[in-house]
């Protein structure tokens, strides 16, 4: 976001591409922690370790609560301040 906004840009592109630039790295993460959380529930299963499926099925529920706060959430709080705020008066708010 900080890069767009340095080269003019207006806000909602800015912040448009920024969550773009972003959600390859989010989605890959959280991808890969919903598979460590099978394959840890899947052990706990196994080995009749009922902590350890617990703990999966928790991470798994954190994780998607987290995706839905970022999609969601986070976006529609961004959309909503960003758009009022002036941007040519209040630079330093976003570090640009």
């Amino acid at each position: 976001m900080k890069e767009e906004l340095r080269d003019g840009r207006n806000i909602d592109f800015a912040l448009e591409t920024g969550f773009r630039r972003a959600w390859p790295s989010i989605r890959d993460s959280n991808i890969s922690t919903i598979i460590t959380c099978t394959i840890l529930f899947w052990f706990g299963s196994t080995f009749g370790a009922s902590i350890v499926k617990g703990f999966a099925l928790t991470l798994a529920i954190g994780v998607g609560v987290s995706m839905f706060t970022a999609i969601v959430a986070t976006r529609t709080l961004l959309h909503t301040f960003l758009g009022r705020l002036d941007l040519a008066k209040r630079k330093g708010l976003l570090g640009v």
